[in-house]
């Protein structure tokens, strides 16, 4: 076995965007577009000869051609070791653990997270540092720098690695480790939760129902939920991971996941479901004919920390994404805790949880997790919640019934209208910002608007500065409105629209989400001029 090395030309379009690089499968199968970023990676991340590499993906189309590529590279770039999982196989929290139990120098993640899957359809690829969470800014940074300068890279000639075997093999002078995808997080999980408490509530009758999607979180749930935890086989769905995802859309919401959403809300519907999304780091709570909004589950998590054995201790603090509602701010306010408001995109949260200052953390986007590993973490998810209704012996919707009536009520709902134009989505945030002097002290919507910005985040552990994160229009009463463009798909543009709206009066808590921020909806659309510049009569989803 040799090392080959191969002249090659950048390509214009591969600055890493919130979560890595992503595109449509067929870029990334162009001659040497997978190859170039992932030298440009190796170029930028420092000294790691001799070092540990985590790799896996969420087994989505392409990602096993890739990994056998990455490895061949990781080979001739000097990894010792790489640590892949079976199938080429990992979910990203699970990716995560793995990186930080193992001291690994860092970990590549092959996904595109909740987006479709297929031949036609997308891949991604991150870089995870040390500390098992998203490279920060300065990382993609160099990234991105190196692939506009990139004339070769490196790749061993060998044969491909057997994935679907748990083994140990040799790849030059490289080890390459095929580990067991389930068995590490699985651990993790029981030193977290009362698996006894769980496995009692489900053997008592109490049904639940899990939906993969098709997805990387199959064998995780399989394992736990029934494995582990005695769940009747039927419990879960969608279980075994697709190339194409069973030709869905693995994003779960009550738009994505319709499958799972009728089952809960039918005659005989089970007490509690959940989905999982792509890569297994998103999730989507229900109870018995009741959704649970990502906000609120984060509070409610929070409120409810010391039902499971790993926060018995009590939490540092807590750590919100901007457009994610303040329902998490009352918590902390009423259990002496700070709370962070950080910009979009887990990175923000990793150097607080490695600072100490927060456990829990959570965006509106459906994503949750803790300190336990730096990704958010769709089935911890799950299981914290479970451990919850096992010790408070409750419904969900009796649950957060009762969190909104100690804390009151954040009404809140996010309108995302995707595939729009880039141009047009742009113009409809500048219209927003061209009313920054002129809105406030207005009354719109029947509030008197406080202030508007462009959000900036100064991060108080680095120091560092991220700007332009979001159009915010701020009203007296604490209400808010919300503009964002989101940076996960591949093609166009998403605007995503956050309303939200408080109430503490616990006889106007049973309003219809879209019923209580309508006022705010039209008045969104108004200021912005939405519908005039996208053409758009209404939102592609609406959560």
């Amino acid at each position: 076995m040799s090392v080959r090395i191969v002249s090659t030309r950048p390509f214009d379009d591969q600055k890493p965007g919130t979560s890595g690089l992503r595109k449509k499968v067929k870029v990334f199968q162009k001659a040497n577009y997978l190859e170039n970023f992932v030298q440009s990676t190796f170029d930028a991340i420092g000294d790691f000869s001799g070092q540990t590499l985590v790799l896996g993906g969420d087994g989505r189309f392409y990602n096993r051609e890739a990994i056998q590529t990455i490895l061949k590279m990781a080979a001739a770039n000097g990894f010792g070791r790489v640590l892949v999982g079976q199938g080429g196989i990992l979910s990203t929290p699970a990716a995560s653990h793995v990186i930080r139990k193992n001291k690994a120098y860092g970990g590549l993640i092959l996904s595109a997270s909740h987006n479709p899957a297929g031949p036609d359809e997308d891949f991604g690829i991150k870089y995870n540092i040390g500390n098992g969470g998203p490279a920060p800014e300065g990382v993609t940074e160099a990234i991105f720098a190196r692939t506009t300068e990139i004339s070769e890279y490196k790749v061993l000639e060998a044969s491909n690695i057997p994935l679907d075997s748990v083994g140990s093999f040799k790849l030059g002078d490289m080890q390459v480790e095929v580990i067991d995808s389930v068995h590490d997080y699985a651990e993790l999980m029981k030193s977290l939760f009362d698996f006894a408490a769980i496995r009692k509530l489900l053997a008592g009758g109490f049904r639940i129902k899990f939906d993969a999607m098709h997805a990387v979180t199959g064998p995780y749930a399989t394992r736990i939920l029934v494995g582990l935890l005695g769940a009747p086989v039927d419990s879960v769905m969608n279980c075994v991971p697709k190339e194409d995802f069973g030709g869905g859309h693995p994003d779960p919401n009550l738009t994505y996941a319709h499958e799972l959403v009728d089952v809960m809300y039918a005659d005989d519907a089970p007490e509690f479901g959940a989905a999982s999304d792509g890569d297994g780091d998103r999730n989507m709570i229900l109870g018995n004919h009741f959704f649970v909004t990502p906000s609120d589950s984060l509070a409610i998590l929070a409120a409810n920390a010391k039902a499971a054995p790993g926060y018995r201790g009590g939490i540092a603090g807590i750590a919100r994404s901007m457009p994610t509602s303040a329902a998490a701010d009352r918590v902390a306010a009423a259990m002496g805790l700070s709370c962070y408001e950080t910009p979009t995109g887990w990175k923000f949260f990793g150097n607080l949880m490695d600072d100490g200052r927060v456990t829990l953390c959570g965006e509106e986007s459906f994503g949750t997790g803790s300190n336990h590993v730096r990704e958010k973490d769709g089935l911890w998810a799950v299981l914290f919640w479970l451990n919850i209704l096992a010790v408070r012996q409750t419904s969900v919707a009796a649950i957060v019934h009762e969190h909104w009536k100690e804390f009151g009520r954040n009404y809140y709902s996010r309108h995302d209208y995707e595939g729009v134009d880039s141009a047009a989505a742009e113009q409809v945030l500048q219209n927003v910002r061209d009313q920054f002097a002129t809105l406030p002290g207005q009354m719109l919507a029947g509030r008197e608007v406080a202030s508007c910005d462009d959000f900036a985040y100064t991060d108080p552990v680095d120091s560092s500065v991220s700007r332009n994160q979001g159009v915010r229009v701020l009203f007296k009463d604490g209400s808010r409105i919300i503009f964002r463009l989101s940076g996960t798909g591949t093609s166009g543009a998403t605007i995503r629209i956050y309303l939200e709206s408080y109430e503490a009066d616990a006889s106007k808590h049973d309003l219809d989400a879209q019923d209580a921020l309508a006022a705010m909806i039209t008045a969104a659309g108004e200021i912005s001029r939405l519908r005039k510049l996208t053409g758009r009569d209404a939102p592609t989803v609406i959560t």
